[in-house]
């Protein structure tokens, strides 16, 4: 998946691959491992529409799509994102216009439920 930057260029092998991601946690002050950013591509990869929950299956090497499907629990901070975003766009009672659905007769809705703003 990632080559080496000086040739010949070869793919990474496990204890490269540490040696960067150690360096990057040193220069970051953060403790990332590989396992973690294993879980960062499954939950993207279950996120893309173009991917079947199968392919990722067959990606990650899982033997049941049970476990691949551990990664369609949304984030709590995503959900918590998407509830703001509805939040915020939706109107005020005020704002929204009171129409009839189609096929209600005004009149007789105003008959039965009073005057509709």
């Amino acid at each position: 998946m990632w080559l080496t930057l000086r040739r010949p260029f070869r793919p990474l092998n496990y204890p490269a691959m540490r040696a960067v991601l150690s360096r990057a946690n040193s220069s970051l002050g953060t403790n990332w491992t590989l396992h973690d950013l294993r879980h960062t591509a499954a939950r993207r990869m279950v996120a893309d529409p173009r991917l079947s929950l199968v392919d990722v299956q067959w990606m990650l090497g899982h033997a049941h799509i049970t476990t691949t499907q551990l990664y369609t629990e949304p984030a709590t901070d995503e959900v918590v994102a998407r509830l703001r975003d509805h939040h915020r766009d939706r109107k005020t009672a005020d704002e929204m216009v009171r129409m009839p659905a189609v096929g209600y007769r005004p009149e007789v809705l105003e008959t039965l439920l009073g005057p509709m703003r």
